[in-house]
């Protein structure tokens, strides 16, 4: 049996093959097909590059195929327009990569994946006729209709910004999405600091900047291949975070000496290992979650911050936690986070596939649990203390709506002006309701939180009439 031929090309080939239509998360498959495949580092960064791009300008890119191709986008087979999205967006989006390498490398790929002949060859015949006419090609800022731009989302998830945000809010969100993420750093002040870990990039010819909202932050804008191989990163000097979710973290604050926090949906634990730097030596974190890959990475991350011993990690369900603590009123916490699933409409960027996994009806599908979790938490704060509710989402339904039912519900909670507990080179990321809500930009994802406080009287959710 002839063993199968892996390159660039055909791992992200196979990658966007196998996701499409699935509605699952990309990043299983790019972990799964590209990053267990065994090549050299260079080639499953470029595989990845691939794919990404693709997803991208997948608009785009359709648009350029269909003023070339006179087979229709939909009466292709998946992996015929997979292989000429990734030919066109070498030729038209990745300037490094000649011509000549985008075609031969896509066309060569797909023979050595067994496609027919005559496939090769349509392939091959027209991302060449691409290459020659490229520069008579409208760019995505004007190829749409009557020279729109070419906003790489879809129409229904654009429409519903728009009647928010208005036109031009709408257009910026989506020119944010469609770049590159720089990579976010949150400095391990346990460790080390800001300056002294800038200063150890600088020494090996990485070049960092502060963050502009988030204290402890550096953004590394040229960074490119795996986080791993950054100087610190085995030391546990640095994780991967947004500014957003690391100032979201400072809600639960004013910190008490020897209070009791709780990280309500740790996932990977980067919230987690956030609220830990910042709490004092005598309070106590804990942190849950269910599921067995999550619990075990987030018992790494914590380990290789040295902030393992700070933390008491639960493999359950937020559920569990108040069947064993709720009675006792000495268990409750003086502060929950509550980093809610979402449908991840404000890190599009970082996960480009969200905004052709999502559909319309999505968002109010995911208040049930949402709320649910909230009133579980609300059960296990003390009086007096604070809980914060946050998305990755841009969307009401998941945010404003999923608060105002659960004040409605939850009378012993007040919302409180998130502006108060930031500092204030935050300031301007928190809306005239409190709320802390930043928009995607080049250097913040966008994001929910809103903060809330217990008062003296017993939590009970309203029975409805």
């Amino acid at each position: 049996m002839q063993k199968k031929v892996l390159t660039s090309r055909s791992l992200a080939l196979e990658t966007l093959v196998q996701w499409a239509g699935s509605g699952k998360p990309m990043q299983g498959f790019v972990n799964r097909i590209i990053h267990d495949s065994g090549l050299k580092n260079e080639e499953r960064q470029l595989a990845v590059m691939l794919v990404m791009g693709v997803l991208r300008e997948q608009e785009y890119l359709d648009i350029v195929i269909s003023r070339f191709s006179k087979t229709k986008l939909a009466k292709m087979k998946p992996l015929t327009l997979a292989a000429l999205r990734i030919g066109i967006v070498q030729i038209c989006c990745l300037e490094r990569i000649p011509d000549s390498a985008a075609v031969n490398e896509t066309v060569k790929a797909l023979k050595k994946m067994g496609q027919p002949t005559w496939l090769c060859s349509f392939v091959n015949g027209t991302l060449r006729n691409i290459a020659r006419n490229k520069e008579s090609l409208p760019g995505p800022e004007n190829a749409g209709p009557g020279e729109t731009p070419v906003l790489n989302h879809p129409s229904w998830l654009t429409a519903r910004w728009q009647k928010r945000f208005g036109t031009e809010q709408m257009q910026a969100i989506c020119r944010v999405n469609n770049l590159e993420p720089a990579l976010c750093l949150q400095v391990n002040c346990t460790r080390t600091n800001r300056e002294a870990l800038a200063a150890q990039f600088a020494e090996q010819g990485i070049t960092s900047t502060p963050g502009s909202f988030a204290p402890d932050s550096l953004i590394l804008h040229e960074q490119r291949g795996a986080v791993t191989n950054l100087p610190g990163f085995t030391d546990g000097l640095f994780q991967v975070q947004d500014q957003a979710a690391r100032l979201a973290c400072e809600l639960l604050g004013p910190f008490k000496e020897q209070g009791r926090y709780l990280d309500g949906c740790a996932g990977l634990g980067g919230k987690t290992c956030i609220i830990a730097t910042l709490l004092p030596q005598e309070a106590s974190l804990f942190a849950v979650d269910p599921d067995p890959r999550r619990f075990r990475l987030l018992k790494e991350n914590l380990q290789r911050q040295g902030l393992a011993e700070r933390v008491n990690i639960m493999q359950q369900e937020l559920q569990e936690v108040a069947v064993s603590e709720q009675p006792v009123s000495g268990n409750l916490f003086d502060g929950i986070l509550i980093d809610a699933p979402c449908t991840g409409t404000g890190v599009i960027r970082k996960h480009p596939d969200i905004r052709w996994n999502r559909q319309p009806e999505d968002f109010a599908a995911s208040q049930e649990k949402q709320l649910e979790l909230l009133g579980i938490a609300a059960t296990l704060v003390k009086p007096g203390g604070v809980l914060v509710y946050a998305t990755c989402s841009l969307e009401p339904e998941e945010n404003q709506e999923v608060i105002e039912q659960f004040l409605g519900s939850f009378d012993a909670f007040a919302l409180t002006d998130c502006r108060d507990f930031l500092p204030a080179s935050a300031a301007s990321l928190v809306d005239a309701k409190g709320f802390f809500a930043p928009l995607p930009t080049e250097e913040i994802e966008g994001f929910f939180a809103a903060r809330l406080v217990r008062s003296l009287m017993k939590v009970k959710a309203k029975k409805e009439s």
